[in-house]
């Protein structure tokens, strides 16, 4: 079962940009002053999402820490993970070199999922994420 560090995270507040009810526990990146869903394996995030807000409301934002995680397919432990283009985890070494030079790292797997939708634990650290390869 997935499991929050939650004592141990670095987390901000933003205006949500876009509905983000359905988006709890995805990556989320900047846009302007708001935050919106990440949309593009390529895109940069700020954060994971934690909450559901809808547009205006205010979104809290895991940038760096545990977290709970959306994964986009199967999770192992020690993965380390990059956006989907929904938001959702994925596992680097599952798309080799050349996926690897094209995304953010944005954490690592410390509890495991067993497909795609489910609920996995990550150490996140977007704020200053850096290039797969």
């Amino acid at each position: 079962m997935a499991y929050e560090i939650s004592p141990y995270c670095v987390r901000a507040t933003f205006p949500a940009g876009a509905d983000l009810s359905s988006s709890q526990y995805r990556f989320v990146k900047m846009s302007g002053a708001s935050v919106v869903g990440a949309a593009a394996i390529t895109d940069r995030p700020i954060g994971v999402l934690q909450n559901d807000p809808t547009q205006g409301e205010e979104a809290v934002v895991t940038i760096s820490g545990g977290t709970k995680i959306v994964s986009a397919a199967a999770l192992a432990a020690g993965n380390s993970i990059f956006t989907a283009a929904n938001g959702t985890a994925s596992p680097i070494a599952a798309f080799g070199d050349a996926i690897a030079s094209t995304v953010f790292v944005q954490g690592q797997v410390i509890l495991a999922s067993s497909a795609a939708s489910e609920i996995a634990t990550a150490i996140v650290s977007c704020a200053n994420a850096a290039r797969g390869n």
